[in-house]
């Protein structure tokens, strides 16, 4: 019985060009590999789940834990997942559907139970070992950069990294220029940093960040929910809720497809 989360006709024709070919030796080919397919759809699997690699159901033909684990490794080492989340955002643009004129930043906190790099104690959760998502949203919820840090970094040393991201990824699909940033960008209290509403300025964005012991009901929150809503939307991939993966790429790799799925499900036709 196939899994439910097997990736769609759609998705894949995204997806099939961007994969590397691989080359098959000659002399000693050993056992065919497995289609690139039915390893994509085990790694959605234990995306959706959150299953451990080893439990992956040998039935749905998917190959092994250890196979799929590899090939997402060596797929986000050639940076299949980070062109596919900008190949959606090109589609995205060109329908209209992003919307440039503010974005919305914020950082949520997630266990890392085996430690690892980019982990950290963190302050909301007792000093536990944990690991921070850092997303940048548009108008709309749509997902437009995303990093990994440790727990204990503050929301803050992320603004501009995001905001560079995005700047050093011009998105195309509209006749003139390429957009590299939005007009206004919205974060909380945690933002709160005259030496980084100067930076964001320097880079043609107005800040709109909330002030520490300013009285709450500015309706800031009216706008920036979004942010809040694309948290709950990539933690809805249950792989993600909790950091398993001692290395970072492994878990980066599960947050930038989960965002170009957000993307996937938001173009028009799907």
């Amino acid at each position: 019985m196939p899994s439910r989360f097997e990736v769609s006709d759609e998705l894949w024709a995204e997806i099939e060009p961007l994969i590397p070919v691989r080359v098959r030796r000659r002399r000693h080919p050993g056992r065919k590999a497995i289609d690139d397919r039915l390893v994509l759809n085990g790694i959605l699997h234990v995306l959706h789940t959150g299953i451990a690699w080893t439990d992956l159901p040998r039935e749905y033909g998917y190959g092994s834990g250890v196979t799929c684990w590899r090939r997402l490794r060596d797929w986000q080492q050639a940076g299949v997942w980070e062109a596919l989340h900008q190949k959606l955002l090109v589609k995205l643009n060109a329908a209209g559907v992003i919307d440039w004129s503010r974005a919305s930043v914020d950082g949520s906190h997630v266990r890392a139970l085996f430690g690892g790099l980019h982990t950290g104690p963190s302050p909301v959760d007792r000093g536990r070992n944990g690991s921070k998502h850092h997303l940048l949203v548009d108008a709309g919820g749509i997902p437009l950069a995303v990093s990994l840090t440790g727990g204990n970094r503050n929301d803050v040393t992320q603004l501009i990294p995001l905001l560079e991201d995005l700047h050093a990824r011009p998105v195309a699909g509209k006749v003139g220029r390429p957009r590299q940033k939005p007009d206004v960008v919205l974060a909380d209290r945690g933002y709160d940093h005259d030496k980084h509403r100067r930076l964001v300025r320097a880079r043609g964005i107005t800040p709109v960040i909330a002030r520490r012991g300013v009285a709450h009901g500015s309706g800031l929150g009216r706008q920036r929910w979004v942010v809040e809503r694309g948290f709950a939307h990539l933690h809805n991939f249950r792989r993600l809720r909790i950091r398993y993966e001692r290395q970072p790429e492994i878990h980066e790799a599960f947050l930038k497809l989960a965002c170009a799925i957000l993307c996937f499900r938001r173009l028009p036709s799907f």
